[in-house]
């Protein structure tokens, strides 16, 4: 049985470790509700561009793009986004789990794979497996703005208008909310826009576009692509914050319950000391 003054020193300790996550979860929660809000206000945006884009399809014009071309499936570059530090729960395995999934089912259907993780969790599986990767996008989500996003943006543009990936995929965890983050694979490239039934409808307005409809469309098909990894990246960092809240959550729930039971342990024992030493004190004072 451990003496009093270790079970004395693990009580003081546990209560340490839980100041710490009770803090952590504070942070985590007030960076949740910044980047809770801030993805709301983005989706909304890109929704609205993709209105315009589907009323330029319900107006029977065609979409003459680089990024909507099919070709061939030989090469898919894959975007997997997970946090930088740890302490979030599994929410990095998941990621970790998928991506290998999604590897190894290209390598049996004999396509290449060009991998540009987001996040340093990631990039450190794929290193310690001996996976070949593309780095420059590691601290994307370090500090997370529009400009930054639009760098990653532009070279998966790149590499698809010329023609060196036939396909982009974005892994990423998609918040829900607070406890479930649902693990989404996404066809970024080639884009696919589908124009508006209007509810069955067809209802086509006779629109006189300026400027035309070519050059509507080279603005805001890049203008989309950027947004949308935009969004997805604040989409993982949403989620990512929601599953450390929930970590440290667990975390300080589980050093709330060693606490109490360390502390029942210590009474019971230092009950036990004393009974044993009134115990010597009688059996002195009768000899």
């Amino acid at each position: 049985m451990a003496s009093l003054k270790e079970i004395k020193g693990r009580i003081s300790s546990v209560r340490s470790t839980q100041k710490i996550t009770a803090a952590m979860k504070m942070v985590s929660s007030a960076k949740l509700h910044h980047t809770q809000a801030e993805t709301e206000h983005t989706l909304l945006y890109a929704q609205e561009l993709k209105d315009v884009l589907n009323g330029l399809l319900a107006a029977g014009d065609d979409i003459n793009s680089p990024f909507v071309v099919q070709r061939p499936l030989r090469t898919v570059a894959i975007v997997a986004c997970s946090s930088n530090s740890g302490l979030c729960g599994a929410y990095n395995s998941n990621v970790w789990r998928k991506l290998s999934e999604r590897i190894l089912y290209y390598k049996k259907e004999n396509i290449n794979v060009r991998l540009l993780p987001v996040g340093k969790k990631i990039a450190e599986n794929l290193r310690r497996e001996g996976y070949t990767y593309d780095n420059q996008f590691v601290n994307t989500a370090d500090k997370l703005d529009y400009a930054k996003s639009t760098r990653l943006a532009a070279e998966l543009m790149r590499l698809y208008a010329s023609k060196e990936v036939d396909k982009v995929e974005l892994l990423y965890h998609h918040f829900k909310n607070t406890a479930v983050q649902v693990m989404t694979d996404m066809t970024y490239l080639p884009l696919s826009v589908q124009a508006d039934s209007n509810d069955g409808k067809n209802v086509v307005e006779d629109y006189i576009y300026e400027p035309s409809v070519e050059q509507l469309q080279e603005m805001l098909f890049p203008k989309l692509l950027n947004l949308t990894v935009y969004t997805t990246l604040l989409d993982a960092l949403t989620a990512e914050h929601a599953a450390r809240m929930m970590a440290m959550q667990i975390a300080d729930d589980n050093a709330n319950d060693l606490a109490q039971d360390l502390t029942l342990q210590y009474n019971k024992s230092r009950q036990q000391v004393i009974t044993n030493e009134l115990l010597d004190i009688v059996g002195g004072s009768m000899h």
